[in-house]
């Protein structure tokens, strides 16, 4: 029997909260998680949308890539 392993050389994940402590605490939670795997993070895109009732829903893309050895 044959095992193989392979690494995630590259990964997004997104992330939505209603206030922006939340979010930034759920994407650091992730950065840790993905450490283990040997990701590091390539780039953040976040962005705030305003409802028609005033509500804040925050968002961000989280890209992770192979940290280079």
């Amino acid at each position: 029997m044959n095992f193989e392993f392979s690494l995630l050389e590259d990964k997004v994940e997104f992330f939505e909260t209603p206030d922006l402590k939340s979010l930034e605490k759920k994407i650091n939670e992730q950065i840790d998680h993905n450490r283990a795997i040997m990701l590091g993070v390539h780039s953040v895109s976040h962005q705030m949308h305003v409802d028609e009732e005033g509500r804040r829903f925050y968002s961000a893309a989280v890209h992770f890539k192979l940290r280079a050895k």
